[in-house]
């Protein structure tokens, strides 16, 4: 098999049950959880405090990038569909003149803030490779 007919086959797997998969994610989430005081016994809790605060910066501008991008979306270039694709037209308007798939950064910027969040330096190691590389199998098939 040819590796771009396994990306394919990959990415229609992964879009078919995107809205479940990223629950895999909860389990390094939940080891990581009892090692977030460190950072507060390492630099005190007004670190601690600035961290969330950048933390909870970096989600809302995820949520933002999807709030812009969906607020502005064309008919018929988009749905909430999970077995097939459904656009009747390629949209290249608003942050999809930027950015080819500004839903997904949004969505990738969002769990980065909330990975930081819990102040552990290899959760975000592990979660963001992995759903880079899901993300890009998804993009394949779309493509």
């Amino acid at each position: 098999m040819l590796l771009k007919e396994r990306f394919a086959r990959h990415g229609a797997f992964l879009f078919r049950w995107r809205s479940f998969l990223p629950l895999v994610l909860l389990a390094p989430a939940l080891i990581a959880l009892p090692q977030s005081g460190y950072l507060e016994a390492w630099l005190g809790e007004a670190a601690e405090d600035s961290w969330s605060v950048f933390s909870a910066f970096v989600a809302f501008l995820g949520l933002g990038i999807r709030v812009a991008t969906v607020g502005f979306v064309p008919a018929g270039t988009s749905g909430r569909n999970t077995k097939t694709q459904r656009a009747e037209a390629l949209n290249t308007t608003g942050l999809y003149s930027v950015v080819r798939n500004p839903l997904y950064l949004g969505n990738m910027i969002t769990l980065l803030g909330f990975v930081l969040a819990v102040k552990v330096w290899w959760l975000a190691l592990i979660v963001v490779p992995i759903v880079l590389l899901y993300y890009e199998r998804i993009i394949y098939a779309e493509e």
